[in-house]
């Protein structure tokens, strides 16, 4: 088998460049001596993935993506597209969607992430409360609101933290606004997270390849902090969730223990600024990159 390549979002006003944000990152794997190919990313989110992956040469190998976030659906419509030409990705739609979405990876960090509840929700099709009933499990106290894939945490009071889930009336409120806000950019639908007060001093994001640590970074949001958390526990639910390329952000919690925060498919993680990924995709080629 061909060793494995990586597909980078191309710059969509220079459709020749890697995308400016990614453009460090592509030139460090061509350092590793991976081969490197652009995708037309706003092509995959119009629903167009046999142009998205024109570039792609016919029958040449697996390949890792590393670029924007796209849907769960997209995203199995690129995987598709890929194999028409021969071509595969080393992290399928099922794995995609396991390591994307809260309810994909929830049940394998139970106990080491907040706790939390969902529905399903499509943004053209919402009911006129969203969060009707949502909270009764998880009990009184503050709440997070989110979708199966991000939060708005930029909008804290407005369109992400509850003070008490058991206000009906402010629940409903802040659902409202989160789902106003997100719009068509909806993932999944709405989930309620139990509340937990962190420790100030940023997150750790951790970086598991086939299971094993492969980096520990600082979060983006906070470059310049970069915590050493406990990975134990933590190694045993990402080898559970069985995905092979998946980020841990982690954070300590007030009574010093280190909590799951999120999980993320690696190949849409960000790395923090400075940080140019040529070890990381060491890790994704193996032995034939050292």
């Amino acid at each position: 088998m061909a060793p494995p390549g990586f597909l980078f979002c191309r710059d969509p006003l220079r459709p020749t460049r890697p995308d400016p944000v990614f453009a460090e990152e592509e030139a460090a794997a061509r350092r590793t001596g991976a081969r490197t190919v652009l995708v037309d990313h706003d092509a995959l989110l119009a629903g167009d993935p046999g142009t998205a992956v024109r570039r792609v040469p016919r029958d040449s190998g697996p390949y890792w993506y590393r670029g924007w976030m796209m849907p769960a659906v997209r995203y199995a419509d690129f995987e598709r597209a890929l194999a028409a030409r021969g071509c595969a990705l080393l992290t399928d739609a099922a794995a995609y969607r396991r390591a994307h979405e809260l309810p994909g990876w929830y049940e394998a960090f139970t106990g080491l992430t907040p706790r939390s509840v969902w529905r399903s929700l499509s943004a053209a099709d919402l009911p006129p409360d969203p969060a009707t009933g949502l909270a009764e499990d998880l009990g009184p106290g503050p709440g997070i609101v989110k979708d199966f894939v991000k939060s708005r945490k930029d909008e804290w009071h407005e369109a992400c933290f509850v003070p008490e889930l058991k206000d009906a009336a402010r629940l409903a409120a802040v659902v409202g606004r989160f789902v106003e806000l997100q719009g068509e950019f909806l993932a999944g639908g709405v989930v309620l997270r139990a509340y937990e007060p962190f420790v100030p001093g940023g997150e750790a994001r951790v970086w598991w390849v086939d299971g094993e640590v492969a980096r520990v970074t600082a979060h983006p949001d906070t470059p310049g902090r970069l915590p050493a958390p406990g990975l134990d526990a933590v190694g045993e639910a990402v080898r559970a969730l069985g995905c092979r390329w998946v980020t841990t952000d982690m954070a300590l919690r007030e009574d010093g223990v280190w909590r799951v925060v999120e999980v993320g498919d690696g190949q849409v993680s960000g790395l923090p600024a400075g940080d140019d990924g040529v070890a990381l995709f060491r890790a994704l080629l193996g032995p034939s990159a050292l």
